[in-house]
């Protein structure tokens, strides 16, 4: 079961009692005080673990408290402190204090740390509070509690690209074709129950990790479907993909839809750069064109085929380049990506010649050489639209 938002109840150790002690020894009149101190309380901390993918541990178990500190002895001997208690969790998981509603930090990279309850002090022993005037003190301090918090802890997968799309839009068999991923594929709507990583690996040891999540519905925002729970996994991606079947009866009115769920959702995850994928091509004939889809907004448009595994290559090529630049934090012209890539991947890049303000559309007068394949004709010389090349990608 994937467990993504679970709470529970922290408590750091109670810290040990300081002693009251006189030393007696022969032959040592007034040994005087020698109490010692407690030992502090253990730590609650969190640490991020890639082992682990989800928060179903924290499941069945939802009070956690570290050691608490030993109390001092005498002959100024200080308690022994109490040990920490690590709790691990997946890599991007968010921490938030319930009671004051406030965030306590996040963990994105195996090994990183966060002290959620720091322990109790130790009390202090009867030695400490000699003074000039008080030679033979029998005060002494009882431990200090740990910090007690009630935390969720809610899990956003930290991938690259984020998959959008409607049931059966194509999402799982197109993550299943272009990773090791195995997520579940079948014939009926919401086959996807819980989001699914894959990572992508090209030429050059080059790679990026995609997020696959639960079909988008209209009215997901009210609760329809599956909802809005599972958009969490795609706000720490750097590019969407929005995936649409050519078989929708009205594929721009489905991919606006899309956009306006995300919008519902977060106006800034609506903002984040997507392309637009147009799947299952292999179910159209051989007279049959694309369908037309207006998407200005979109860094590029491509049309796939998972099952016959046609245009990945050219689609992955250009999710890359796309992280790259988002990485970076600019991003370059369709010159400059080619320049810039051409080291790496060795092919041209996907839709090159486009105009930027066309929302990556082809431009006609960009008169470069069309690759092998070009002027809308699949590799068996059958045509996939006669009237024009609308589409962003490389041609299949």
């Amino acid at each position: 079961m994937f467990i993504d938002q679970v709470t529970i109840r922290v408590e750091g150790g109670l810290g040990g009692s300081g002693a009251d002690s006189f030393r007696r020894e022969s032959f040592v009149p007034r040994g005087g005080p020698d109490g010692g101190n407690g030992g502090h309380g253990g730590n609650v901390i969190l640490e991020a673990d890639d082992q682990l993918a989800t928060l179903t541990d924290f499941r069945y178990l939802a009070e956690y408290r570290a050691e608490r500190g030993q109390h001092g002895t005498g002959s100024n001997r200080t308690g022994r402190r109490g040990s920490d208690l690590v709790l691990r969790v997946p890599p991007g998981t968010l921490v938030r204090d319930v009671e004051a509603d406030d965030p306590i930090g996040e963990l994105l990279e195996h090994g990183d740390r966060l002290v959620v309850a720091p322990g109790g002090r130790g009390g202090r022993g009867n030695a400490s509070f000699v003074t000039a005037t008080n030679q033979a003190p029998r005060r002494w301090e009882p431990g200090k509690e740990g910090e007690r918090r009630t935390l969720e802890l809610t899990l956003k997968l930290i991938a690259d690209v984020g998959l959008v799309g409607e049931p059966n839009a194509g999402k799982s068999t197109f993550l299943a074709a272009v990773s090791e991923a195995r997520p579940k594929v079948a014939a009926y709507p919401f086959t996807t129950l819980q989001p699914n990583l894959g990572v992508v690996k090209l030429p050059d040891f080059r790679s990026f990790v995609i997020a696959d999540i639960p079909g988008i519905i209209e009215g997901a925002a009210e609760g329809k479907g599956l909802g809005h729970q599972f958009l969490r996994h795609i706000e720490r991606t750097r590019s969407l993909a929005v995936l649409v079947p050519v078989d929708d009866p009205d594929p721009e009115q489905t991919y606006r839809q899309l956009l306006a769920e995300l919008e519902r959702y977060s106006p800034e995850l609506a903002l984040r750069p997507h392309c637009l994928v147009l799947t299952k091509i292999d179910v159209l004939g051989p007279e049959e064109a694309l369908p037309r889809v207006e998407a200005p907004t979109a860094w590029g448009v491509f049309a796939i085929s998972a099952v016959a595994r046609r245009g990945l290559n050219d689609l992955l090529e250009a999710l890359w380049r796309r992280v790259r630049q988002e990485v970076r934090g600019t991003v370059l012209s369709d010159e400059d990506v080619d320049a810039a890539s051409a080291d790496s991947s060795g092919e041209a890049t996907p839709g090159s010649g486009s105009d930027p303000s066309s929302g990556g559309l082809p431009d006609p007068s960009a008169g470069e050489e069309e690759p092998a394949g070009a002027g809308g004709r699949a590799a068996d010389g059958t045509s996939l639209d006669d009237e024009e090349e609308w589409w962003g990608g490389t041609p299949l």
